[in-house]
């Protein structure tokens, strides 16, 4: 097949275009800069460049490539972690996931793509009721204050793919190679506290588990939503120790709700408190999916070593 990946040269698209290209695949990969073509290039892709909140930009990349498929993998999170101001932190990721798909939408109908497969998120974000692990039959949560236009961004991608008849990727939270640098940084300075009891549940996966589950997406023309996450949705209570062991530090302070919420705002104290984690079951069942990394416990020590 010939694959066009949007955000080629992200985090989860330098782990992608390799596996597309290790199984025989022609991957024509965009990046925003020139002076990463050559990346691209020497992961076995024509690269392009592209900006995907400009819509000629994207018609005239997508047109001029003519793919049997899209994987929309464009993001662009700030480097910095600005827990408090989610909105902020993910501002262009979000308006990526909104008009950045409506464009390459709009590029898959004009030229007739046949198949579109997009990256969705499934971390701690399933709906706050009910048990701690969430399927895909359960919605995601809403999102309320400065969490609201990110819940907005993702139910946005998912509708818009399920017009079109492809498939919504919900990844865990990414770790891997580039991926958890920031995270672990602040980790390392003990300023990643325990909120409360820790009780909020995440979902974690591997860049190449990502990866690998989304070449299956590609390859069997999927349709409909999928957690791509790991088999072990974890409270923080675990994870978080657990990923300080592995990357040399000392454990995480505890520290009270109210105080995290004055310092670090509702986000922080949601996600650590209440988060939902989701189960793989489906993308297991349906795509055949293996893992590399069956759970966080082994990836962190083997990636943080």
């Amino acid at each position: 097949m010939h694959v066009f990946v949007a955000g080629g040269t992200g985090v989860l698209g330098r782990r992608l275009v390799p596996q597309l290209v290790a199984r025989g695949h022609q991957v024509t990969a965009t990046t925003t800069s020139e002076a990463k073509l050559g990346q691209l290039e020497q992961l076995g892709a024509t690269g392009v460049v592209m900006d995907g909140l400009d819509a000629a930009s994207v018609g005239e990349a997508v047109a001029a490539a003519r793919p049997d498929a899209i994987a929309h993998q464009m993001t662009s999170i700030a480097a910095k972690p600005d827990m408090k101001h989610p909105d902020r932190w993910f501002a262009t990721t979000n308006r990526l996931r909104t008009e950045g798909t409506d464009h390459l939408v709009a590029a898959a109908e004009a030229t007739r793509v046949p198949h579109f497969v997009a990256q969705s998120y499934a971390s701690w974000n399933g709906i706050r009721d009910g048990g701690w692990v969430k399927t895909e039959e359960d919605p995601l949560d809403p999102g309320d204050g400065r969490m609201r236009p990110g819940a907005d961004a993702i139910r946005h991608v998912e509708e818009s793919v399920a017009k079109l008849g492809g498939a919504s990727l919900r990844y865990g939270w990414l770790y891997g190679p580039g991926a958890l640098d920031d995270t672990v940084a602040v980790v390392r300075k003990r300023q990643f506290p325990l909120v409360g009891g820790g009780n909020g549940y995440t979902s974690w996966v591997h860049l190449d588990d990502a990866a690998s589950a989304t070449v299956l997406a590609i390859e069997q023309t999927a349709r409909g939503t999928f957690n791509i996450v790991d088999d072990e949705p974890a409270p923080v209570r675990e994870w978080l120790p657990h990923l300080a062991s592995s990357a040399g530090a000392k454990p995480p302070m505890p520290v009270p709700v109210w105080l995290a919420r004055m310092l670090a705002g509702d986000f922080a104290v949601t996600m650590m408190t209440e988060g939902r984690g989701f189960s793989n079951a489906k993308a297991k069942r349906e795509l055949g999916w293996e893992l590399q990394y069956p759970s966080w416990r082994q990836g962190f020590e083997k990636e943080l070593a």
